[in-house]
């Protein structure tokens, strides 16, 4: 493919300059940045003298501009005296374009050979591909692979992906700064098939995250985006080369350190799965005190058998000059107002800005764009941004407290608690118009049918974004900023009061425990969760992919919240509708999703660490034995039942010898099931997972040896028919970050900035 370059920035063009002419010569040379230091990109030093760089990234301009900027170096040229000096332009060249900037360099060129004009560069990056892949703004700024990956995300922006328009990928791509971190994630997403990118917010790990699925999209890997691990489940296929992308996976979970029990087995599971498949590569987010908190709450993610793969991105990873490659990168791309960019650029403020203690990409990203610089002057912008650095919650103080309304405000707070990856439009309204009737009564403010409208009219491309018909924060942030702001105690009881669903109850009462409330203020929030009694009880069950405000949500998850507010309130009500709900589920309970949770609650109301045992406790614990042994008669899927086993067996637990035995049967069933089940195994490391599953479970029933033999010959056998159609991985080249200078000083800052001007 052929490239014109256009996609990269001056100090990118450098980098891509001094790594082709290494090729091209042999030789390595040490980067410089740009600026008045007679133009030297880079240098290669040996007995016979100095080897000098030099790159013009001029592709828009006119020949003429070139040569006149040529001859103004011919001057820093001689006084340098190089043993040998290369010229690298993007500027397309003819022969006599060549003789000209020879003639205008002087005695330092030896050859014209030595002028690399975007022909030679072509040519060179097809001689050297790994230069080219080494290069991931470039190699993705072409055609053929940005379309296909524009069309793989189109395909999957039904589930949430970020990107959804060639601008707005190649915007991404453009502004990005490659550095060594990407390249070690991708060192551990080969060697493990699993990553989590974990790290502070705002740090860039969804950045990291996207550039990485953008480079398997180039290579023709599918992107598959999940909200939650029944979604991978679903969709992973051994025959295809797939990458599923979570983002912020536990992020929810941290709200419900108990809503962990029923998610690290799945989650353990399906690492498993992806590990063992040539094809599927699983990406994840979190933030880093989340995913500690869990590892600590959780044996199978502490557990090293696990194989949990972690790549901690954090600042110490921002090397002086990345950070200042950062911050370059945005006021290049983003279109800071010309006056306000000087101001910054003379203000002596750069250093201090690339060395704060709270330098964050995402407090880089907000003081550049131009939409939030309106009420900044250019002489203030520069002590405006070192302001920001040094307070970055207050970014959306001023705009949330001074310039939106008391609509917009509730909105938001609707949008912050719904699912972590956004609402329907629909959804939202549905949660707004309760909670926004009630504030607007409890405070005094008027209120108009068209509020919700004119709200989210008004909030757009500033606090939230609209992307397919789901909404969402337009940075995360905003979520941030009002994770401080909601603490307040009384207004959760009014929150609570406003809920209209299960689903934005349960992501309030998370919020008010992780808070650290007092009990009496729990007490209070719980009790505000009666008027939705009625609807956990007939409400059916939300469906995957549905966001219809009549759904919500799972009957086991209604249970669980029915009884955390019933130990915090002391209200009989709640225990009344959780029995109820275990004995007449809407919908009826589903296997896969329910008996995990309803197993683990089983066992927390025989816990008196969660309930003091009373006739109620156990009334309901037996109710909800019943229903799982109810689900295990009906079959499960092995994965399932693994799920389930795991629970019954622990040694911790103490479940009816009931339970015991209809799992045994369901093991029983499943095992002589298995000649039938092959056919819907399509690859090898389905079949040797469900044959390790068939061994492990074995162990756990009364299972005779011919059996399970049966069984397993008939697995493998299907493993010998689909191994031919088992599909090669062909893995993405190595992403290695540019060749950087060994130091960055003062006056390599300066001078990186200087090209600004």
């Amino acid at each position: 493919m052929s490239y014109d370059f256009r996609s990269l920035l001056p100090a990118d063009f450098e980098d891509l300059a001094r790594d082709l002419s290494g090729k091209v010569f042999r030789r390595r040379f040490e980067a410089f940045g740009p600026g008045p230091d007679g133009g030297v990109d880079g240098r290669h030093a040996s007995a016979a003298g100095f080897f000098i760089l030099q790159a013009k990234h001029m592709v828009d301009s006119p020949f003429a501009t070139l040569k006149r900027v040529m001859k103004r170096e011919r001057a820093a040229i001689d006084r340098l005296a190089p043993h040998r000096y290369c010229l690298v332009t993007s500027r397309s060249l003819t022969p006599a374009n060549k003789a000209a900037l020879a003639e205008a360099i002087g005695s330092a060129l030896h050859d014209q050979a030595d002028i690399l004009g975007p022909g030679d560069l072509n040519q060179l990056l097809r001689k050297h591909p790994a230069v080219e892949r080494s290069h991931l703004k470039l190699w993705l700024s072409s055609t053929t692979v940005l379309e296909s990956v524009v069309g793989a995300i189109v395909h999957s922006a039904f589930y949430g992906f970020t990107a959804t328009t060639r601008q707005e990928i190649g915007a991404k791509v453009r502004v990005y700064a490659q550095n060594p971190s990407l390249a070690e994630a991708r060192k551990i997403l080969d060697q493990r098939h699993v990553l989590i990118v974990a790290g502070p917010p705002g740090v860039g790990k969804t950045t990291l995250a996207e550039i990485l699925a953008f480079a398997y999209l180039g290579e023709g890997w599918d992107l598959i985006p999940i909200r939650g691990l029944e979604d991978g489940f679903g969709r992973i296929d051994d025959a295809k080369r797939q990458i599923f992308f979570f983002d912020d996976f536990l992020g929810s979970i941290a709200f419900d350190r108990r809503a962990l029990a029923s998610t690290d087995s799945a989650l353990a599971i399906f690492m498993n799965r992806i590990r063992n498949s040539p094809n599927a590569r699983f990406v994840l987010t979190t933030r880093a005190y989340i995913l500690n908190e869990a590892k600590s709450a959780s044996e199978r993610l502490s557990d090293r058998r696990v194989g949990v793969s972690t790549y901690v991105l954090d600042l110490s990873s921002y090397t002086r000059a990345i950070r200042a490659r950062i911050l370059y990168n945005h006021l290049l791309v983003r279109d800071v107002p010309r006056k306000h960019l000087l101001s910054l650029l003379n203000s002596g403020q750069l250093a201090k800005i690339v060395d704060h203690r709270n330098y964050n990409p995402r407090v880089i990203e907000w003081m550049t764009d131009s939409t939030h610089l309106e009420d900044v002057t250019p002489s203030t912008y520069p002590k405006a941004f070192i302001s920001a650095l040094d307070n970055p919650k207050a970014l959306w103080d001023k705009a949330f407290r001074n310039h939106i309304s008391p609509a917009c405000r509730h909105l938001l707070f609707a949008l912050f608690f719904t699912p972590t990856f956004g609402a329907s439009i629909s959804e939202l309204q549905a949660a707004f118009v309760p909670l926004h009737d009630r504030l607007c009564r409890e405070f005094g403010v008027a209120r108009d049918p068209k509020d919700f409208e004119e709200s989210l009219r008004r909030l757009e491309s500033g606090f939230v974004e609209i992307r397919n018909g789901s909404v969402d924060f337009i940075n995360p942030s905003v979520r941030d900023y009002l994770s401080d702001y909601l603490s307040d105690g009384g207004l959760l009881v009014d929150l609570a009061k406003a809920a209209g669903s299960g689903a934005a109850a349960k992501q309030i009462w998370n919020f008010t425990r992780s808070k650290l409330l007092s009990p009496i203020r729990q007490k209070e929030v719980a009790a505000g969760f009666t008027h939705l009694i009625e609807r956990l009880q007939t409400a059916p069950q939300r469906q995957f992919r549905d966001k219809s405000s009549k759904s919500d949500i799972d009957n086991s998850d209604r249970i669980d919240a029915l009884l955390e507010w019933w130990a915090a309130s002391g209200d009989r009500l709640f225990y009344d509708s959780a029995l109820a709900i275990a004995r007449n589920p809407p919908q009826g309970f589903v296997g896969w999703r329910d008996a995990p949770k309803l197993l683990e609650i089983a066992r927390q109301l025989d816990d008196e660490a969660y309930f003091e045992t009373t006739s109620e406790t156990i009334e309901l614990k037996g109710v909800l034995e019943d229903a799982v042994i109810t689900l295990l008669a009906h079959g499960m899927a092995i994965d399932d039942l693994e799920r389930v086993s795991d629970l019954v067996t622990d040694r911790d637990a103490n479940y009816s010898p009931e339970v015991t035995e209809a799992m045994q049967e369901a093991i029983l069933g499943t095992i002589e099931s298995t000649h039938e089940a092959c056919s819907d195994l399509t690859s090898e490391t389905e079949l040797d997972d469900h044959a390790r599953s068939l061994q492990k479970l074995a162990q756990r029933a009364p299972v005779l040896p011919p059996g399970l033999a049966s069984a397993l010959t008939a697995l493998e056998d299907r493993r010998a028919q689909v191994a031919e159609e088992q599909a090669d991985s062909k893995e993405p080249e190595a992403l290695q970050a540019p060749s950087a200078a060994p130091q960055f000083d003062d006056n390599a800052l300066r001078d990186l900035f200087d090209s600004l001007r």
